[in-house]
């Protein structure tokens, strides 16, 4: 329990995202009493339009979805929020488990500086503004892995506040373009971390680990749907979704669910409902009519949470004892939004690529070591990087950093395009070459397969010259204005030099000999 994670609430014209915890994942299909409230009093002022949902047969009026998150997320720590017990994935059962963690008597809770840090971290990053004083409080209700019978989190004063994440959606006719979107972020706040329940149907017992609940990640969608104009509608929360994908088809499936619901006369209830992964579908689990009372109260055994800033920070203060909100964020990296700017700045590229770039883990590092290595242009390197390097990761599932061609080697072979040593299609049959694992250079696959392009001209003249003699109606067709026919000559050249003759050079040469 009491272990270190984040969770932030989010409000926008698309999405509502919810909150940083420091540490609560409701997994269970909790009673009435286990459900917190962190975006309950969030979420209906967090709710704005997100789109319609379908579009209106003639004479009926569109619908607007409307859908809030509450965002769970584990702060990477080593040990808990409240204690100084570790945290630790599968570890064994009540093995990590502090007298403050199991709620004895008289113990009292210390707060971890690192999770602190880390929420201050997330807020910067999120545009949020850090509350200098945040407060702490006590959410009661009564389960088994809460032995204390409440929950220490932020209610009143949370650390951070009012914040915004853009973010890009692909669009136009071959998902092309990127439209940029931004999402408002209510709040982020630390919050302690329930046990684990484990129920064995069997035995119809439960059993409680309070080392703490290993979930990573874990969000609650508060959705609701509205004609434009309009009151916005009941919300229903579909609880505990532990991926993206989830998600996305939880969303997708309760607001058509609502909007068939009230089309045939029907209403939504006020209620807590789950996503079932394997039928595609939420299901209810209890209706929200009873408003749960879980009498906050301010946490007596915490002081408020002080922080500071250059312009505020005490003389003389020991920096092991305050955390300065300016020197978190002189640590923060570059930023995704930050990053995809500078490449479509620096590199010229298309926004869609750069989004492409950050998306995949791993490849911006790879593009970057590429550019450093080559003096091919960044259009040739993205395209290179984008079409054929991502391609052939994709065809065989593997992630960047189990590619057998390193940047190093991808560098050496755009150099060798660059400086028509060798053409297109023979870079291709390198590339291949290269992803056989031989651990050969691109130079030593050139040179064994004799792919370097001719540097005779005299040589290619005599070529082109046979090649003309031998398809006299060829010939024919292109002095008639035939456009495709030179096209036809150039390949039955570079078939006579085995692909070893530039296309254009071998197009000069053709055209100069059809005028003499």
């Amino acid at each position: 329990m009491a272990a270190p994670m984040l969770r932030w609430g989010c409000r926008g014209r698309r999405w509502a995202l919810a909150c940083v915890d420091g540490g609560s994942c409701h997994r269970r299909g909790a009673p009435t009493g286990s459900t917190s409230n962190r975006i309950r009093g969030q979420s209906s002022v967090a709710q704005q339009p997100l789109h319609t949902a379908q579009k209106p047969r003639k004479g009926e009026h569109k619908w607007a979805a409307v859908v809030g998150l509450e965002i769970h997320a584990q702060i990477s720590s080593n040990s808990k929020l409240f204690s100084g017990s570790q945290v630790r994935f599968s570890a064994p059962p009540n093995s990590l488990v502090s007298f403050f963690d199991a709620s004895l008597p008289g113990t009292l809770p210390v707060l971890n500086r690192r999770c602190v840090e880390a929420a201050v971290m997330t807020g910067l990053a999120l545009n949020c503004h850090i509350n200098k004083k945040s407060l702490f409080d006590r959410k009661h209700y009564f389960y088994a892995d809460l032995p204390a019978g409440y929950q220490i989190t932020q209610h009143r004063l949370p650390i951070a506040v009012n914040g915004s994440l853009t973010y890009g959606i692909s669009a136009g006719k071959e998902c092309g373009q990127v439209i940029p979107k931004m999402v408002r972020v209510k709040q982020i706040q630390l919050e302690q971390d329930s046990g684990k329940s484990l129920h064995d149907d069997l035995r119809s017992q439960t059993l409680i680990d309070l080392n703490r609940a290993e979930g990573q990640l874990r969000v609650d969608a508060n959705i609701s749907v509205h004609h434009p104009g309009e009151p916005l509608g009941v919300r229903t929360e579909v609880k505990n979704l532990n991926s993206i994908r989830f998600l996305a088809k939880a969303i997708d499936y309760e607001i058509q669910r609502q909007i068939s619901e009230l089309e045939n006369g029907g209403e939504i209830l006020n209620e807590t409902r789950s996503f079932h992964e394997k039928l595609g579908c939420t299901v209810s689990m209890r209706d929200k009519e009873a408003k749960q009372d879980y009498r906050f109260m301010p946490e007596p055994n915490l002081p408020p949470l002080l922080l500071y800033d250059a312009t505020s920070l005490p003389t003389g203060a020991d920096p092991q004892q305050v955390i300065n909100i300016d020197q978190i964020r002189e640590t923060l990296p570059e930023l995704p939004s930050v990053t995809r700017e500078r490449l479509v700045q620096q590199y010229g590229m298309l926004p869609e690529h750069s989004f492409t770039l950050l998306n995949e883990v791993g490849l911006l590092e790879f593009f970057q070591n590429v550019m450093k290595e080559t003096r091919a242009e960044p259009k040739k390197v993205t395209s290179w990087v984008l079409n054929i390097f991502l391609g052939y990761l994709k065809q065989e599932n593997l992630a960047v950093s189990e590619s057998p061609v390193t940047p190093s080697a991808l560098a050496e072979l755009l150099d060798l395009l660059d400086s028509r040593t060798i053409s297109s299609s023979a870079a291709k049959q390198v590339f291949e070459e290269l992803w056989k694992r031989e651990g050969k250079t691109p130079g030593q696959i050139v040179s064994e397969k004799q792919l370097e392009l001719m540097q005779d001209r005299g040589a290619l003249e005599q070529f082109c010259y046979s090649v003309m003699k031998d398809h006299p109606q060829v010939v024919m067709d292109v002095k008639k204005g035939n456009p495709r026919a030179i096209n036809k000559l150039i390949g039955l050249v570079r078939k006579a030099t085995l692909n070893r003759a530039d296309p254009a050079v071998i197009k000069e040469i053709l055209e100069k000999q059809l005028s003499s």
